[in-house]
């Protein structure tokens, strides 16, 4: 096939993916989008496995406490235990962190995986228990692209939603609006679609619903509040799941996600014609996001030239893109978790409530500059030394704490100490001459005409052999603005 093909199929693996493998390269110019994108359905059609990354001793501690002995148990642990199984919470996170990290970068099931990534921010949660977190991401992994019904209801039910948006303290007589107000604002029919009212007896539907301890979701009948609500012009006993089965049955909710999707996957600037008439599919299909994707990923317009390379790679897209493409070993993982602080992308650790906003707001000053040194400082063994910015709504009110106490670490600098397998990357480039080398490398690495040169990367690659020219070339062009964009 041709150049322009090679492009459209790059484009679709860094939207449905976190860009192409280097195993890939080779096939890109030759298959067409859809028959790469059936591939990419196949190969995401499995049930996940589930991370489990907790702790031994959090383990045995939680399988000690049953919920009728919870309260006394608690009291008994004493305080040097409190704050080992705080650290121990801690690096659990971490290690789920950095797991899920490794998964995008070498899992076959990309579109999976990337739509995973997106409902990770769309059902933005903060938790320190590494027990709520895990099946909060066993959840949309499940469901990535399944029924967005099904994932909402379970979500709704996670005992990591359920602690952070405090539905813990809602209960009858005494109802507590947090987790109401946000399933309609952020996971349903965005702002403004909805009145006070609405979330005021939405919220006593959604009284007594708790999880405990080990994450499994507790009905607390006493605490619930049966009497009659109304609820968009509905009346009835409603429960939790009435309610959202109501939210569920407005056009607005399949309007505001297939919206929220369109400007992840296609273009920040939403067309709203073609956002209605995937909205109308969304909801015709009883919220099948595996339709969803396929209407987008399949039509012509997806890979019109306005839609291809116009969007900013956010920081974790960048991080596995480099290592799906440059496979490498990582002495110091730990560096990968400061990074994303660095950069302003932690995985588990939205900003807040709403999740990561994207585009523009991933590029500053001091992040673009970090940003187009990360190649080489992959590449050396130059420490890093980066000043991160202080986010205390990130760091969880632990601001004063010591660099070591903060949630998961990020603290720590170090260098990122990587050995890049350079063999598979560098067959790619075995027939090409050494005067279209440059332009063959760019076409494999921007989805944007560069505005650098050829001579300037010329300049200051090493030419004392093919194969480090193409290393040097290689690493100089991801330095470039350009590579920042998908």
């Amino acid at each position: 096939m041709s150049l322009a093909n090679q492009i459209k199929n790059q484009h679709l693996m860094w939207r449905a993916g976190f860009g192409p493998a280097v195993e890939q390269l080779a096939d890109l110019s030759e298959v067409s989008s859809k028959q790469l994108y059936k591939a990419l359905q196949k190969a995401s059609s499995k049930k996940p496995e589930y991370i489990d990354v907790a702790d031994d001793f959090l383990k045995g501690l939680w399988a000690g406490i049953d919920e009728v002995g919870r309260q006394e148990k608690m009291k008994e642990i004493k305080e040097e235990d409190k704050k080992k199984i705080q650290q121990k919470q801690r690096e659990g996170v971490r290690s789920l962190n950095l797991n899920w990290l490794n998964v995008f970068v070498n899992t076959d099931a990309q579109l999976r995986e990337k739509m995973a990534f997106f409902w990770h921010g769309h059902f933005a949660c903060r938790n320190l228990n590494v027990f709520y977190q895990q099946g909060l991401l066993d959840i949309i992994r499940r469901n990535a692209l399944g029924s967005f019904r099904d994932m909402l209801h379970e979500v709704s039910k996670s005992a990591a939603m359920l602690n952070f948006l405090n539905n813990q303290q809602n209960k009858k007589d005494h109802p507590n609006e947090n987790f109401a107000r946000e399933v309609m604002e952020l996971f349903t029919l965005g702002r403004g679609n909805y009145t006070e009212n609405d979330i005021k007896e939405a919220a006593r539907a959604f009284t007594g619903w708790s999880a405990g301890l080990k994450g499994q979701f507790i009905f607390r009948r006493f605490q619930h509040d049966y009497g009659s609500k109304t609820v968009f012009g509905k009346t009835g006993d409603f429960d939790g799941d009435e309610v959202l089965d109501i939210l569920l049955s407005q056009k607005q909710t399949a309007k505001f996600i297939t919206k929220k999707i369109y400007k992840f996957f296609v273009n920040d600037n939403a067309d709203d014609e073609k956002v209605n008439w995937l909205a109308g599919r969304f909801y015709q299909s009883t919220y099948d996001i595996g339709k969803l994707m396929e209407d987008i990923f399949t039509s012509d317009w997806f890979y019109e030239e306005k839609n291809i390379g116009c969007k900013i790679k956010s920081p974790i897209e960048l991080i596995a893109g480099i290592q799906r493409m440059l496979p490498m070993q990582l002495e110091n993982e730990e560096a990968l978790t400061f990074l994303q602080r660095a950069l302003g992308q932690i995985l588990f650790y939205p900003p807040n409530v709403a999740g990561w906003p994207g585009g523009k707001t991933w590029i500053d000053s001091s992040s673009l500059m970090l940003r187009m040194r990360l190649p080489q400082l992959i590449n050396d063994v130059d420490e890093m030394n980066v000043k991160t910015k202080d986010d205390d709504d990130v760091m969880m009110g632990r601001k004063s704490q010591e660099e070591g106490n903060k949630p998961m670490g990020y603290g720590k600098r170090g260098v990122i100490r990587a050995t890049i397998d350079w063999k598979e990357y560098m067959e790619n480039f075995d027939k090409i001459q050494k005067d279209q080398l440059i332009g063959s490398i760019a076409s494999n690495l921007l989805q944007t005409k560069s505005g650098v040169s050829s001579e300037l990367i010329k300049q200051y690659s090493d030419a004392g052999s093919k194969e480090s020219f193409i290393k040097s070339a290689t690493l100089q062009l991801m330095s470039t603005p350009e590579y920042q964009l998908c």
